[in-house]
């Protein structure tokens, strides 16, 4: 039977991959394989069907799924050997990497089926495919001002493929030492604080740093002037089940601020927050922590971070387009969303239809 890979994005609500998986199936696709993957527009989903001979070819089944609601869709030929694990393949893909570091171009371009991987230079577009140029291409850095340039017709890479491939590189080659957490960070003004992972002991001082912020300054972290968060919610802040919480600590011992990671459900994402007590807004905390929040969700394969924010949030706003978010509308006028990609591609434009978005069958 025919092998195809397909790939299509659809709104991001209940039912609609339903509607694709029927639309599949009306014409005996059967459904070996499928994954949720994001990229700059949205959620794709990939499909690995087989047809029956004689049944639909790439043209029909990409006019059937544009029927069902899907867009942008890509069909083309699979190969038996393509239905593996991924998981285990990545992890071959891995250990073979470290033993042939020579063989980057090779083994990325398995790692993602492309039909052409060759060294280029690091500055050729680095970690991305330019959209406005050739979706068909993206450009992996692995170090040392050399990069790969992976080349997959008719596929376009998503925003997912660009993170397993960093994530790859990182994990099977050398690296430059990593920073520590705990960790000093110099502020504008010479001023030293210490940045870690939130603590068992910490809920009081917790307290403490909420008690000190001005009302304005915790309605824009949680979009109404409310005290210190109940226990349960600080026990929460340190728990890996809900993501990273990291605190920064004066020279006195005081905790200055607050920086999460949240998980979300959606995949591939996490959203971020930041509480900055007003005396140190300003001085270059909330961009270190911003940072190291960036560099946290690298560590943990997260694809896109995320943001609500007043409107009138322009600090926030600020800082998070200066890492190269972009700022989206939402259904509240009041409140804004700020996407912030780490594949080194701009998140897509649009206005938000829903947070955090559910995937329902």
């Amino acid at each position: 039977m025919p092998l195809f890979r397909i790939r299509t994005e659809i709104e991001d609500r209940p039912g609609r991959l339903a509607q694709l998986t029927t639309a599949l199936g009306r014409h005996g696709a059967n459904i070996l394989g499928l994954s949720v993957q994001l990229d700059t527009e949205g959620v794709v989903d990939e499909f690995v069907v087989d047809v029956p001979h004689g049944g639909p070819g790439a043209r029909e089944l990409a006019e059937t799924l544009g029927a069902a609601g899907g867009v942008r869709t890509a069909v083309r030929p699979a190969r038996p050997h393509e239905l593996v694990d991924e998981p285990t393949r990545a992890l071959v893909l891995a250990s073979r990497l470290r033993c042939e570091p020579h063989a980057v171009p090779a083994i990325l371009g398995e790692l993602l089926r492309a039909d052409d991987a060759s060294w280029a230079a690091s500055w050729d577009a680095p970690g991305r495919p330019d959209a406005a140029q050739d979706a068909d291409v993206l450009v992996v850095p692995v170090g040392g001002g050399r990069a790969v340039r992976l080349r997959r017709f008719g596929l376009p890479f998503t925003a997912t493929e660009a993170a397993r491939a960093d994530a790859l590189v990182r994990a099977a080659l050398p690296a430059p030492p990593r920073s520590p957490v705990p960790r000093r960070v110099v502020l504008r003004d010479g001023t030293q604080v210490t940045v870690r992972p939130i603590g068992d002991d910490d809920a009081g001082g917790i307290r403490e740093l909420h008690g000190r912020c001005s009302q304005d300054s915790r309605r824009m972290r949680y979009f109404s002037p409310k005290p210190a968060p109940p226990r349960r919610a600080i026990e929460r802040f340190g728990d890996p089940a809900y993501g990273r919480t990291l605190v920064a600590e004066g020279p006195d011992g005081s905790l200055l601020a607050l920086a999460q990671l949240i998980h979300v459900p959606d995949p591939g994402v996490a959203e971020m927050a930041f509480l900055v007590e007003d005396g140190w807004q300003g001085r270059g905390l909330g961009r270190a922590l911003a940072d190291l929040l960036v560099t946290l969700g690298r560590e943990r394969g997260v694809v896109e971070l995320r943001a609500l924010a007043l409107s009138e949030n322009t600090r926030m706003r600020r800082l998070l387009t200066s890492l190269g978010g972009r700022t989206r509308r939402t259904a509240d006028p009041a409140v804004v969303e700020i996407r912030l990609r780490l594949d080194g591609r701009p998140a897509g434009p649009g206005a938000l239809a829903g947070w955090p978005g559910d995937r329902h069958l």
